[in-house]
């Protein structure tokens, strides 16, 4: 079995870098930092929706399959920097070169990382390599868009026509999947300022299971599950699910009906 990664990312503004490119001292606040970014993008282009260089990661959350199972988590501990958190999902790759699946990764997630990884120094090589290294990796790498090493499950399924795209929470509840509970990723900055960042990292959880959901039943229409083998997969999601004692697999389990 190919290891497969699906990720996503919770990100925040990026308050330092917003003091050092405006000038502001560390007497401004935080919030008050994150709002005059906001109101300036705002009146620039009507979305208070910060540039991908200006959101700092703050969760990097992971389902992983291989032949050992399915596991899910957010990489790193509670208060990592974040270049922890992008050096260890690089790592990840590194070892184990596993086929990289997203919601929108190519238009925000992989962006994101990019950028945020120039500016801490991350060195990602087997991510990078476009044939240089290794051949195999000349017409199958994780950079070109239609290659098959990183899908984008939302690019993929809208034909490349963004017109097209669809919300991954409306997507996966009209498949029968529990969707999203409780927040989006709107409501990811003021949680986190209210003390609720084990929200924010179980949110991020149920959207890459919901993720994966969505792609057993995508590689089932392509044929690469057949109907025993993807009712595997998703009894394996059940299971491993209803064996966490986390409130938020109960919510999760009980929504999926």
């Amino acid at each position: 079995m190919t290891p497969t990664l699906v990720f996503d990312l919770e990100t925040l503004p990026d308050v330092e870098g917003l003091r050092k490119l405006h000038d502001w001292g560390d007497d401004v606040p935080d919030l008050e930092v994150a709002e005059r970014a906001f109101a300036a993008r705002r009146e620039a282009t009507g979305s208070d929706f910060l540039p991908l260089h200006l959101q700092k990661i703050a969760v990097i959350g992971c389902v992983f399959r291989d032949d050992q199972g399915f596991r899910v988590r957010t990489l790193g501990q509670p208060g990592d920097p974040e270049s922890t958190l992008i050096s260890g999902f690089f790592k990840t790759i590194e070892r184990y070169t596993p086929r990289l699946v997203s919601w929108n990764g190519s238009g925000f997630d992989l962006p994101v990382l990019h950028y945020r990884s120039l500016i801490h120094g991350v060195p990602a090589p087997r991510y990078w390599d476009t044939g240089d290294d290794d051949r195999d990796f000349r017409y199958n790498n994780y950079i070109s868009r239609y290659h098959n090493r990183h899908i984008d499950l939302m690019d993929l399924l809208a034909k490349y026509n963004g017109r097209a795209n669809a919300p991954l929470d409306q997507l996966a509840k009209l498949c029968g999947f529990p969707g999203k509970l409780g927040m989006d990723g709107s409501q990811v900055w003021p949680a986190w300022n209210d003390g609720r960042a084990d929200e924010v990292r179980a949110y991020c959880e149920t959207d890459v299971v919901n993720t994966w959901l969505v792609y057993c039943r995508f590689r089932f229409l392509r044929g690469e599950l057949d109907q025993q083998a993807y009712d595997a997969e998703i009894a394996l999601v059940r299971d491993t699910l209803a064996a966490s004692d986390a409130p938020h697999w109960k919510e999760y389990l009980a929504a999926w009906a």
